[in-house]
């Protein structure tokens, strides 16, 4: 008997749902893919989340939204390989980065460069604000000097084992990466990380993604680059 099949309803160059992504091809989770326009809104749309945004996973019957929720319920549902420490000193820290990327960084970074560059033209929203793009790429030095910081003192983002902290900042640097605004030199530890993450069998999905009108730069897809 074949294994259910959950639906994702995402998009491709969303972080929060390439999070969710990883999370399901680590823990080997069988799934597909559903492109959503969620930003045309429409009744049936708002009928899978109230809150008209994705990821959206559908899970042996119910509907989980919301990336940090999805990942937490996924990683205590289907605890092999863990995500999450076992300590609550260990877990405080995994949801501390994870928070990190999911509101600082996404805020300051994410969604002034990927969403000025990509998703206005996508959504049909104008053209890119170039004060905004401008704060973006100041700002994403000093988090990567943060993450260089931190990996200068530890093996992973959140601690010394893999969690759901790195799965959550290789998401959104992913999407950076896939329009070229990530500077891997200014970081060689950071990019050291991420070529082990990028490395791994979950992410390599992630690494065939292709945005109509927004081809991604030839070395996106290779792991020495």
């Amino acid at each position: 008997m074949q294994p259910a099949v959950h639906v994702l309803h995402h998009v491709p160059l969303s972080p929060f749902c390439r999070k969710v992504r990883l999370t399901l091809a680590e823990k080997r989770i069988p799934f597909s893919l559903k492109d959503e326009r969620y930003w045309e809104g429409g009744t049936e749309f708002l009928r899978l989340n109230p809150a008209g945004k994705v990821p959206i996973l559908r899970y042996e019957g119910r509907l989980l939204s919301e990336s940090q929720a999805i990942c937490e319920f996924l990683d205590e549902v289907h605890p092999t390989p863990p995500l999450m420490p076992d300590d609550p000193a260990g877990r405080y820290e995994v949801r501390r980065m994870c928070a990190w990327f999911d509101d600082k960084f996404h805020r300051e970074v994410t969604a002034n460069l990927l969403y000025e560059r990509v998703n206005k033209k996508i959504m049909g929203q104008g053209y890119p604000d170039s004060e905004k793009i401008k704060t973006g790429s100041a700002r994403i030095k000093y988090h990567l000097d943060y993450m260089g910081w931190l990996l200068e003192h530890r093996r992973w983002i959140a601690g010394n084992a893999l969690s759901l902290a790195d799965f959550t900042a290789a998401a959104h640097l992913s999407c950076l990466d896939y329009i070229s605004d990530v500077d891997w030199e200014r970081a060689p530890s950071v990019k050291a990380w991420y070529q082990t993450i990028k490395s791994r069998p979950a992410f390599r999905p992630l690494l065939t993604d292709q945005v109509p009108g927004f081809p991604p730069p030839r070395r996106y897809a290779d792991l020495d680059f």
